[in-house]
């Protein structure tokens, strides 16, 4: 029988911040990065963890501003995911980590491409769950964001949705669900968001990270020559029910890449909460595949 798999909860000093990660499974193994969307963080990937250290080295740290690491205010710390990325290499570099597969989510997706367009050779393979590269996924419930980018005023503001709240903490785990998947969310989950992004100077942080995914989308015609030139495999996984970002990027994802392996669950935009045991095998099966 297969020995359960612990996962360690630690801490690093990175350029001066603490960042906290969780880690998993041993470091002769194939590393996986597993990158948080927002507003969660490595909480999210509690489940699939002990699955997918029984064949890698799993490495989830909770991006700064996010869960336990620290929070800096926006005159200390640069919120951009370029930045965030920066952060993530140099906690990779002390810990020794060379190539990895990264998991891709929501917010982590940039972070993630910038390592990957950085550095290719380091990247053994992308998992991507509702993380978007491509103007396919991002449907007309963007609309009201791509006009504050073009024109970041106070009155374009203020027609943007009221995110940054509980509710709206809430809403990114529930939004768009039937009854039957909702019941299935614990609702830990977004209070623990909510805990720790009420954080003093965090909402200001947060929306500074909105504000900079307009450079993410800016950077849709990069990633593609990247996926082009580079055809890294990849697994996506996707909640049918996600009101954020369209299912159809499954199928643009499909045509940029040769070695792509899809799955669509009956699920929401933070599938590990409700198909955890479902998506961990496929991320060890994937990992075991590209090793």
């Amino acid at each position: 029988m297969q020995a359960i798999q612990k996962v360690r909860h630690r801490q690093a000093d990175v350029d001066g911040l603490e960042v906290f990660f969780r880690e998993a499974g041993r470091a002769d193994q194939p590393t996986v990065l597993l990158l948080h969307g927002f507003p969660s963080s490595s909480h999210t990937f509690r489940e699939v963890m002990p699955t997918l250290a029984e064949v890698a080295h799993v490495i989830a740290p909770d991006l700064p501003g996010f869960g336990m690491s620290s929070s800096p205010t926006i005159d200390a710390y640069d919120y951009t995911f370029e930045n965030l990325s920066r952060t993530v290499e140099h906690l990779l570099d002390k810990l020794g980590v060379e190539r990895f597969f990264v998991y891709l989510h929501d917010f982590g997706a940039p972070v993630g491409y910038h390592l990957a367009t950085r550095d290719p050779g380091r990247i053994r393979g992308l998992i991507v769950q509702s993380g978007n590269a491509h103007d396919d996924g991002l449907g007309e419930q963007w609309d009201d964001a791509r006009a504050y980018w073009a024109d970041p005023t106070d009155q374009r503001r203020a027609t943007l949705p009221d995110w940054l709240t509980f509710d709206g903490t809430r809403d990114q785990y529930l939004s768009g669900l039937p009854e039957g998947v909702r019941t299935l969310q614990p609702p830990e989950s977004w209070h623990l968001d909510w805990d720790r992004m009420r954080r003093p100077g965090n909402i200001e942080a947060q929306f500074a990270l909105f504000t900079d995914y307009a450079n993410h989308v800016a950077r849709f015609a990069e990633l593609a020559e990247y996926h082009r030139a580079h055809q890294p495999p990849a697994l996506v996984l996707w909640g049918r029910h996600d009101p954020f970002f369209d299912v159809d990027e499954v199928l643009a994802y499909h045509r940029a890449l040769a070695r792509m392996d899809a799955h669509i669950y009956d699920g929401g935009h933070f599938l590990l909460e409700t198909h955890a045991a479902e998506c961990a095998d496929l991320m060890r099966t994937f990992v075991l595949d590209n090793t």
